[in-house]
């Protein structure tokens, strides 16, 4: 593995992401890097997927890093994640670990594999007024005419869209020279997995969740101060299981809605994945269906 500094395993929501990753790290002796957006947030566990459980192989546990690092409420950006992975690497290199990236979110994935050059983007007031009263289709239809920067497999809801329109603007007004990311080179691997199972483990894994407590989550951080509209922010489980906590949506209507976003959301995401091919990341493509230590033992190989 010498040849890389790390290896990332990618691939679209219910695919087997995480216990692949862990396995594989296990095998290494590696640590694990994640690259999701609202894994972050503590306390938004069910709804996330963390599977935090997983992490824990043989009876021992898997290091993991970018999990739980920040409170529900606050907005976290591509922009933070780059920073907080680069000192998360560093720590990990350090100490003579190898790294295994896990995640879905392309977006932070892409910056990291392709060394995007960021700033932080502050609030355009003028512009989040001119947007105001557009619909979430007419935010995306705008999103459409950008390069694809923003990370519009997470644009469904009206305040993310704007946000993503708002960073959009400043990278068109703003040069990005003078803050480089190192570059890196990963054995990148993504899970595939044909469209039917995908949809038989997304509803599967809704229902799970749906008996494990999602609601009460929800419920809970409402109930800490977590505003509706923050929450609503967040997405997919967040936004559907928070309109039916405040009496919005029944439960048969959140349940059927969230289903249908989360399956658009992992065709969004397989989206995104071809994309990054097309722009320079190599991804090896696996059988996500295959056992664990077949996969585990086929990376291993390529790595080799």
């Amino acid at each position: 593995m010498e040849q890389f500094d790390l290896i990332t395993i990618l691939g679209p929501t219910a695919c087997g992401k995480t216990s692949l990753a862990v396995e594989l790290a296990h095998r290494l002796g590696a640590e694990i890097i994640s690259a999701d957006s609202r894994q972050v947030y503590r306390r938004m566990d069910l709804g996330t997927g963390k599977d935090l459980e997983d992490y824990i192989v043989d009876g021992q546990a898997v290091p993991y890093h970018l999990i739980d690092i920040v409170e529900p409420g606050e907005k976290y950006n591509v922009f933070r994640y780059q920073q907080d992975f680069l000192t998360a690497y560093t720590d990990i290199r350090s100490r003579g670990r190898k790294v295994v990236v896990c995640g879905g979110t392309g977006l932070y994935l892409e910056s990291i594999l392709q060394g995007y050059r960021l700033m932080p983007v502050p609030v355009n007031p003028e512009l989040r007024d001119k947007l105001a009263d557009k619909s979430l289709e007419e935010l995306t239809d705008i999103l459409k005419t950008y390069k694809e920067l923003h990370n519009n497999t997470d644009t469904d809801t009206v305040r993310r869209a704007i946000r993503a329109i708002e960073i959009e603007e400043y990278y068109r007004q703003h040069p990005t020279e003078g803050r480089d990311f190192p570059t890196l080179h990963s054995l990148t691997i993504g899970l595939d997995i044909d469209r039917e199972t995908r949809r038989l483990r997304i509803s599967h894994r809704l229902r799970e969740r749906l008996e494990h407590g999602m609601i009460d989550e929800v419920r809970n951080l409402l109930a800490e101060g977590v505003s509706a509209d923050d929450l609503i922010y967040y997405g997919l489980e967040y936004k559907y299981l928070t309109l039916h906590a405040i009496g919005q949506l029944s439960f048969e209507e959140m349940f059927r809605q969230l289903e249908i976003a989360i399956h658009q959301f992992a065709k969004r995401q397989m989206t995104w994945f071809r994309g990054m091919e097309r722009r320079g990341t190599p991804i090896r493509w696996i059988d996500a269906t295959r056992p664990a230590d077949e996969n585990v033992e086929t990376i291993l190989r390529m790595a080799e």
